[in-house]
This record gives C-alpha cells, structure tokens and sequence, in this order.
C-alpha cells in the first residue's frame, strides 16, 4: 500500500517525529510505501478562509491551490497515518485546519467520499492510560475520529492508538513506546499483530 503519513509536531527533535520515523520504518519493512508530509516544515497553513469554505450548493467546489494540493497528495495514496500529540484532549490546532481543509465538502464527504482503506490515528499522551479511561478520554477521542470524522467520510476501517506516558523520562518507557510505534507500521494491515506484539 501507498500509506500518507501526517505529522503534526512543531519540533522535529519531538517523540512525536521519533514515533513517526519508527512508524515509517515499520511500514517500508512491511514492503508498503510511505510519504510524510510534516505540516509544520511544508508551511501549511491551517487557517480556513473563504476561499475553502464548503459551498454545500454544488457538488464539488474547486478550493484554495494550497487545499487542492493537499487534496491531489491524498488521492495519490491507499491509506492514511496521522502521527500528532495529543492537546487538550484532542487534535493539534495545527492538524485540525489541515482537516478542515483539505477533507473538505465534495471530496472528503457530501457528492464524493474518501477512497482510503483505512486509516491510523497515532496520539502521543502525556497523561497515563488509567487516567484517560477514568474520565473516558480515551473513548472520546477514538469516537470523533473513527465514527465522527472517518466513518462520515467513508472510511470504516479506521482506528485510534495512543501511546501514553510521554513525558515520563525513562530510556526504557522511550524505547517502549518506539517499539509500539514501530510495529503499528510494521502491521498496519495487520492490527490484531500489532496489539499483541
């Protein structure tokens, strides 16, 4: 598969862009392909103007060149990745507008929905996994994602993973969360190896 790889990090010496290398590592070990798009060094901008406002009274309305771009970048793959910190419970300002965007109303959803076969949300937590479930953060997020955002536009094989603990300064918590990283590309298309790996 051509996977589309997206991270969203405002620094490249993050754990964020380590997962993401580990992860891109998995996926061409696997045989498949994998371009990254760093939102931050391409100089997106995430800020949605007229220009990509959805014109719901017409099928597909032609967008920014900017949003067109990206929207071109995604046809070119079978499947997605998004590589992001987890902020506030949620997306990155900077991956959200990426969104808002470029999944935009006669391509990702509306007249045409998205082609992809699948799609991973990869979250970096600083919190533990014990206390997202307490409150049900967990369960919150992978709702907008997979059913919110992936399944209104088409693609039901989508699944959120997190990788917690981040800030926790242990070479063996980095080395364990790498490793996970890696073998979520290693067994993109594979998740039930990927989890019991």
């Amino acid at each position: 598969m051509k996977v589309l790889t997206v991270v969203s990090h405002p620094r490249v010496h993050s754990l964020t862009f380590s997962a993401a290398a580990k992860f891109t590592q998995g996926l061409r070990d696997a045989g498949h392909e994998t371009e990254i798009l760093d939102l931050h060094r391409s100089g997106f901008n995430p800020v949605l103007w007229e220009a990509d406002e959805p014109d719901y009274s017409i099928d597909r309305k032609i967008y920014s060149p900017e949003a067109e771009a990206e929207i071109e970048r995604m046809n070119n793959h079978d499947a997605l990745a998004y590589i992001f910190p987890i902020w506030w419970y949620g997306l990155p300002a900077m991956l959200k507008g990426y969104i808002d965007r470029v999944w935009n109303n006669g391509f990702a959803y509306g007249s045409n929905t998205l082609h992809h076969q699948q799609i991973l949300w990869l979250g970096l937590a600083a919190a533990s996994n014990e206390d997202f479930a307490k409150r049900q953060y967990d369960k919150m997020i992978s709702h907008q994602l997979n059913v919110g955002m992936a399944e209104y536009c088409g693609i039901t094989n989508s699944r959120v993973e997190i990788l917690y603990n981040t800030l926790d300064t242990k070479q063996e918590t980095f080395d364990k969360l790498l490793t996970q990283a890696y073998h979520l590309g290693l067994y993109y298309d594979n998740y039930s190896k990927a989890v019991h790996s």
